[in-house]
């Protein structure tokens, strides 16, 4: 019996990312920290975002699993910025895909 091939780790990849575009809480997300070009909190997301605390947290989490934002420790806080070096592997990767 054949053996079914395997996704590839760029199908996986691009399976992730859009995953993380999929909701329009995340995309807010990724647009705010974008246009920041900063890192924030998630105490200063909450007051302009129409969701719960714990929903922005998960979301947070999707997005940092996508790679697409990094965490950055600062007690008792976690700032969160774009991952440069991978928001532009993305950008690539999704033009490569959609032509």
């Amino acid at each position: 019996m054949a053996k079914k091939p395997k996704f590839t780790a760029q199908q996986e990849q691009i399976a992730r990312i859009a995953k993380a575009l999929s909701h329009p809480a995340r995309v807010y997300i990724l647009e705010k920290l974008n246009g920041l070009n900063a890192c924030c909190t998630s105490g200063e997301m909450i007051g302009d975002i129409p969701i719960a605390r714990s929903t922005l947290s998960q979301h947070l989490k999707e997005l940092k699993y996508s790679g697409l934002i990094q965490g950055e420790i600062e007690p008792p806080q976690i700032k969160y910025c774009i991952n440069r070096p991978n928001w532009e592997i993305a950008k690539l990767m999704l033009l490569e895909f959609m032509k």
